[in-house]
């Protein structure tokens, strides 16, 4: 048996610090299989596609400069980025599902609008919040970190010491030449998650528009040293960034769609994650879900010209 707090049901809070699940969930959790006797039956098997929208990967080597002065460039350029971003209002929409093949029979959904305060503090102004119906799955502490940054994976300067990334050649992503690179932590700290995956590279302007791949370590469960086991588990998602007000490179789709092994249950989930309506403090530029803006007609400085990679058309 596991332990009586992973019975609780739910809560209504969309606050993990408020949320009394949240406070006796062990740190570092993904997603948790809660007791036997309220799973579903098994389903069937699903997979997020990393080769959507892309052409033939080209394994050549890059003309002009060396794989590690392409890294130090595009690190660069994330550092700019990350900064970028905290200067953006926009909306977040979460959706998790539980499904039985292709029918949902639990979800969650979460949107948000995520502004500053004065003090450049983020703050999330929660506008819609339906009751949770998940059966099998508990979102964590951890859940929500990912939803607010790890999914929306960045590689600067300051982070490439913690990685070893491996040059694996060229390829187009819808209409993008990119440089593709695989990562993976070079070592894993206690109590530290990481990225592992792929990264597409724009050969233009040296930022990452689509990543894919998991969070890093997993907890699974060793039957022979625990007879309570908490097992966490990450699905693999995928990440498509979008060019706004003509410069950075921000996401705006994140998709998981996968079957999570537990000891004793599978469970397809899918996890869909929408970035929307990126505002400039101060600007009138008004961007969208897929790259449609309404711009004021006054403000020339912008090159909105950029074709943007398209997140996969099917969605829930």
């Amino acid at each position: 048996m596991m332990k009586s707090v992973r019975s609780f049901p739910v809560s209504g809070s969309t606050d993990p610090i408020k949320d009394p699940c949240m406070i006796f969930l062990k740190t570092v959790l993904r997603l948790v299989l809660i007791p036997a006797f309220l799973l579903t039956p098994a389903a069937l098997l699903a997979d997020t596609n990393c080769e959507e929208g892309a052409g033939t990967l080209n394994p050549a080597q890059p003309q002009g400069m060396t794989t590690q002065e392409i890294i130090q460039k595009f690190a660069a350029r994330e550092e700019v980025f990350r900064q970028a971003r905290n200067n953006y209002v926009y909306t977040q929409d979460i959706t998790v599902q539980e499904l039985d093949g292709a029918t949902v029979t639990g979800e969650f959904r979460l949107v948000q609008d995520i502004t500053y305060d004065d003090k450049g503090a983020r703050q999330e102004n929660v506008t819609y919040a339906p009751q949770n119906s998940l059966r099998q799955l508990i979102l964590s502490r951890e859940d929500y970190e990912d939803f607010r940054s790890k999914m929306a994976f960045i590689m600067t300067t300051s982070d490439l010491p913690q990685y070893n990334l491996l040059y694996v050649g060229q390829q187009r992503q819808d209409e993008i030449d990119a440089y593709v690179f695989d990562i993976a932590p070079k070592t894993i700290v206690k109590g530290q998650r990481y990225f592992q995956g792929r990264i597409w590279v724009d050969n233009r302007d040296f930022q990452i528009v689509k990543s894919c791949g998991k969070t890093v370590p997993e907890a699974i469960a060793n039957t022979k040293k625990k007879k309570n086991i908490q097992e966490n588990l990450s699905p693999k998602f995928v990440t498509y960034r979008e060019q706004i007000d003509g410069q950075y490179w921000f996401p705006t789709y994140i998709r998981a769609d996968d079957t999570l092994h537990f000891r004793n249950q599978d469970v397809h989930m899918r996890e869909i994650i929408k970035l929307t309506n990126y505002k400039r403090f101060g600007s009138k530029t008004k961007i969208i879900f897929k790259g449609e803006a309404k711009e004021d007609p006054t403000d020339n400085s912008k090159d909105n010209s950029k074709v943007n990679p398209k997140p996969p058309d099917k969605k829930p």
